[in-house]
Parts: structure tokens; sequence; C-alpha cells
């Protein structure tokens, strides 16, 4: 059985992977200072033991991202993930300015309410972003950080650039065209064979919550992630293991190399033969290195 608070299209999922994750996922009513609503919050929580590992996904993405990198790292290491403020299947209520700060200060009281003990925070693509932003406000609470082909040196998200203003509902619906969301999924792969209907219905299935538009257009009017300045970048103390897919083809690979140059206490692994996402064309070895790097 799946939660009710899912799409009904997620009986659309095919792949035991996917099926197994959306029906673990969980929902938490979060109390934060952005509105006098709590905030219903989808999460994932696998495994026990060791320094939690929290996941946090890409831009216009959800937990489901994570459902091949999940249960490797929930084998050995109590894990979480969740779908950030404005996106995934958390709740969009209408009172709340999207924006990194919110997208922030969500997180925090996420981590406040459920786990509420430091973390190895993990970011992926935009979710790279959220953690470095969240490191630098909240380092007490983040023990470690790895970076999967992190945003971050450049200001906004590959993807949130098709958000072009004024038309920005438009735009909202040209993101939601299924042709342009294959295309996008084509280029964050390096194996094709990978781009399954399964993996289709995974990054779509979000697009079906409600105000998914709305949120979106909030999110990217407020500018999203201006790019961190390298001083700033130097102010993370944390252990910092940076990912990075050899063939990324949506942010590139020259990025990966500025962080580990940034970043005091950092190490920079390459993912041989893998695009964008390596939690998801490589999450075996993808888990070892995390697993490795949380000592």
């Amino acid at each position: 059985m799946f939660p009710s608070f899912l799409p009904a299209a997620v009986g659309q999922l095919t792949e035991p992977t996917s099926i197994a994750l959306a029906q673990s996922i969980q929902s938490q009513a979060i109390a934060t200072p952005l509105s006098p609503e709590s905030i219903t919050t989808t999460y994932l929580h696998q495994g026990s033991g060791g320094t939690p590992i929290l996941l946090v996904h890409g831009f216009d993405s959800s937990i489901l991202e994570f459902r091949r990198l999940v249960p490797l790292l929930a084998e050995e290491n109590e894990t979480w993930a969740v779908d950030l403020l404005g996106f995934g299947f958390t709740d969009r209520q209408p009172d709340i300015a999207y924006s990194p700060l919110a997208i922030k200060t969500h997180l925090y009281y996420f981590w406040k309410t459920l786990i509420n003990q430091p973390v190895i925070l993990v970011g992926a693509s935009m979710g790279g972003a959220a953690v470095i932003d969240f490191t630098l406000t909240y380092p007490e609470v983040v023990q470690k950080l790895v970076l999967m082909d992190s945003a971050g040196l450049k200001g906004g998200s590959a993807l949130s650039k098709l958000m072009f203003a004024p038309l920005y509902s438009l735009a909202a619906e040209f993101l939601r065209n299924p042709k342009v969301r294959d295309r996008i999924c084509r280029s964050a792969y390096k194996n094709p064979n990978l781009i399954s209907s399964d993996a289709l219905c995974c990054g779509d299935l979000h697009l079906k919550m409600p105000n998914w538009n709305q949120a979106l257009i909030a999110f990217t009017k407020s500018g999203g992630y201006s790019a961190f300045k390298f001083q700033e970048l130097g102010k993370i103390e944390q252990s910092t293991l940076i990912l990075w897919g050899d063939s990324d083809r949506i942010l590139g690979t020259g990025d990966a190399p500025k962080f580990k140059k940034a970043i005091p206490q950092s190490q920079l692994i390459w993912i041989k033969d893998c695009g964008h996402i390596p939690h998801l064309e490589k999450p075996e070895i993808t888990a070892q290195h995390i697993l490795e790097f949380r000592g």
C-alpha cells in the first residue's frame, strides 16, 4: 500500500526499489516560524546506528531520487531523506514565501523535531547549495558534509534557468511538459539504458501535488541560490567529500576541482562513466564512498 498523500500515479511505478521506497515515505507536521500552521513534511527514515545520514535532493525533485541509494546506506547506517520546502511531496502552503531562507529554516526545524543530533549532511545538485547554506548557518548540526555534483558556484540552478520572467506560469507549464522532462532526464544520465518509464514517473510524480507550480514560481522569483564566494566556502570547517560524475552534462565538471580548492578539509572523488546523478546511475560505488567517509 502506498501512503494516501501520494498522487494516484504512484501506482505506475514498476521497479522494486521505487515501489519499496514510495511505500516507506512518511509524513510529519513540522512547526516552524514560517507559518502559523505546521508544515506537513514528507521524509524517509531507514536503518540504525552510526551518525545519522541526511540526504537532500535537487531542484524540482523529491526523495524518490534517492530510491537506489537509501537502501544501500541503511544496511549499515541510520539514513534519512527529506522533501525540501516547496518541493517533493511536502505541503506547499500558500502563505509561505518560498526561498532559500525558508528552505533552510524548514530544514532546521525538521532536523530539530525528528533527528536532533549532528548529522552527515548529503546534498545533490541544488541540494548541494542547500546543504552548504545550511552548514554555514548551523555548523553545530553538521558533523560532515557530502556534495554530489553540487550547485553553488553559479547563481541559480541549471533547470531554474528555464523559469523566465515575466512568463512564469508558461515557463512552469513548459517544465511540466513530458517531452521537456524526458530531455532533462536524458541529459542527467550517461547511460541511456537507465532512462525507463519508471525513472520518468519518479521524476514527474511530485508535479501532481497541489500548488506545485505556484511554489516553483515563488522560489524562482526569490532568485534561488546565489553563487557562494570562495571566502564563504573557506569557512566550512567540516570534513567534506565531493563526489562528481565525470560525464556530468547538467553542471559540467569544472566546478568539482573549484569546490575542492575552496573548501579547506575536502576531498574530491570522480565517479567514472557517470552523469549528473551518481546516486541513481552508480548507487553502489556512491554508497561505498559515503560509508567509508563517515569514519
